[in-house]
C-alpha cells in the first residue's frame, strides 16, 4: 500500500478504516482517534532512514578571538631559578591566541631588508609549526644575542655564526617556501619583534633548546620559561 499510495495515502487510508470498524464501539473509537493523532505526528516527521546511511551536519560556532594581544598574568622572573642582579624584569606573557590579530596585520608590508629577513628565515627553520609565542621567543633570542656583546653585532652574523643555528650549512640557508603560509608568519613575527609591538621573553634571555633534547651547557643556566617545544635560558 504504501508503494502506490505513498506514506501519507496510505496512513489516511488506515485511520479510515479504523474509525468505520470503531463506529460500534467508543473505546475503538479512542483507539481510532489516538491512531489518526499519530499518523498526523509521524506524517509531519521525515521519513527514518537506516542509521548507518544517515548523513548528519553539525554547524560549530567558532569562539571570537581575544583582543588582547597580552595577557594580564605576568610571568615569573626566571621560571625555576632566581633572577641574577641586573635581570629585566619579564614583560606580560603573551599567547598564540592573544597574537593572531597582531600576526595577521604584519603579514603584508614593506619587504623586509636582509637583516631582519635573517630573522624571519631563523623563525622558519627554528619554530614554524610552533605556536605564535613561541616564534616570537626564537626571534627575540636571535634580536638579544646581537645586543648582548657576547655574540656577533648583527642579526645575520648572528644566525649564521658556526655551530648555533643548526639549519645554516657553511653559512647558507636551506631553500624555503616563499609561497608558504608559515613564511608568511615569520615574516610577520620579524617585524613585530623589531618594532616591540608584543615581548615574549626578557632582553637577557640568550639561549635555548627543544624539549626533546638536554644538553649539557642547560645545566649552567638559569631556565626562564618553557614556550611550545623550545626550553628558553639566561646566565
Amino acid at each position: 500500500m504504501t508503494r502506490f499510495f505513498g506514506a501519507g495515502g496510505a496512513s489516511a487510508i488506515a485511520t479510515a478504516c479504523m474509525l468505520a470498524i470503531g463506529s460500534a464501539s467508543p473505546a475503538a473509537a479512542q483507539v481510532a482517534t489516538s491512531a489518526a493523532s499519530n499518523v498526523s505526528l509521524a506524517s509531519a516527521q521525515p521519513a527514518m532512514t537506516n542509521p548507518a546511511s544517515t548523513s548528519v551536519t553539525v554547524s560549530l560556532t567558532q569562539p571570537s578571538p581575544r583582543a588582547a594581544i597580552l595577557s594580564a598574568t605576568p610571568r615569573p622572573a626566571s621560571g625555576i631559578t632566581a633572577a641574577p642582579n641586573g635581570a629585566v624584569a619579564v614583560r606580560p606573557a603573551v599567547t598564540h591566541t592573544g597574537l593572531w590579530p597582531l600576526v595577521y596585520a604584519n603579514m603584508t608590508g614593506p619587504a623586509l631588508d636582509d637583516e631582519l629577513n635573517c630573522v624571519a628565515v631563523a623563525v622558519y627553520f627554528e619554530a614554524r609549526g610552533e605556536p605564535f609565542d613561541g616564534q616570537l621567543a626564537v626571534a627575540e633570542v636571535v634580536m638579544n644575542r646581537a645586543t648582548s656583546g657576547k655574540y656577533p653585532t648583527s642579526y645575520c652574523s648572528v644566525v649564521k655564526q658556526p655551530w648555533q643555528f643548526s639549519f645554516v650549512r657553511n653559512g647558507r640557508f636551506p631553500r624555503l617556501d616563499e609561497q608558504s603560509a608559515s613564511w608568511g608568519y615569520a615574516q610577520a613575527i620579524a617585524r613585530i619583534a623589531k618594532q616591540r609591538l608584543a615581548d615574549a621573553l626578557p632582553d637577557d634571555v640568550l639561549w635555548y633548546h627543544a624539549d626533546y633534547v638536554a644538553p649539557g651547557w642547560g645545566r649552567r643556566l638559569s631556565k626562564v620559561e618553557k614556550i611550545g617545544a623550545h626550553i628558553f635560558y639566561r646566565s
